[in-house]
């Protein structure tokens, strides 16, 4: 069993595992509700929070933005969290921002309509200068399989076909150039440099934020 979480960002990779003709089933739901059925082990494989990732079995991809993301945002008024999404709220938490997170094609939809909002992976890159990653792929079984597939994902060209924008673009209310331009945004490598950005959030997540800790200035 295969979690699917229906953002813009993982539909590359669920194309590709498609593809693959490996004929997993698929359990649907939002980031929150994947983190609880992979933590009762009714889904075997799938991107996980970070929050959620510490001590489990992860691979060397994930949804990692090294700069800003477009699609995790927070935007003026009333304190209000996504339900949908743990990591992206205790990183709000941590960057010391007051207001409403708003994340995935919603938060994509009102960027390219409305604009404004506070990119939270951006203030995150500022102030830490490391990428931040928001999910990994982890799983409970099929290590090998696990591992070949990131091989293969890891070498292709990151690209969703036309006929596929074209719904995905009617579905969100952004066009297919804006579809283009916040992929290019996502990288799919947790490598050295966004585990050293992850681990930070580990530490700052686990001690809080506090400009005086010995904690804020740990370096990876």
């Amino acid at each position: 069993m295969v979690g699917y979480i229906d953002y813009l960002n993982l539909l590359p990779f669920y194309l590709y595992l498609q593809k693959s003709g490996i004929g997993f089933q698929f359990r649907k739901g939002v980031p929150s509700k994947i983190n609880r059925e992979f933590q009762k082990r009714k889904v075997d494989f799938a991107f996980i929070s970070s929050i959620h990732s510490k001590n489990r079995r992860c691979g060397n991809i994930g949804i990692v933005a090294r700069d800003e993301v477009l699609s995790v945002l927070l935007f003026e008024g009333e304190e209000k969290k996504d339900s949908a999404s743990a990591t992206s709220n205790r990183l709000a938490e941590l960057l010391n921002l007051r207001g409403e997170v708003v994340i995935g094609d919603r938060a994509l939809r009102l960027y390219f309509q409305k604009g404004g909002g506070i990119d939270l992976a951006k203030v995150w890159k500022e102030r830490y200068r490391f990428p931040f990653v928001f999910a990994r792929l982890c799983h409970h079984k099929y290590p090998r399989y696990i591992r070949k597939l990131e091989k293969g994902f890891s070498s292709r060209k990151i690209s969703i076909p036309y006929y596929i924008s074209k719904k995905v673009s009617a579905k969100i209310g952004i066009s297919i150039s804006e579809i283009d331009i916040y992929l290019r945004k996502i990288s799919y490598q947790c490598d050295g440099w966004s585990r050293k950005g992850l681990n930070k959030f580990f530490y700052l997540d686990r001690f809080g934020y506090n400009p005086t800790s010995k904690f804020s200035n740990f370096k990876g």
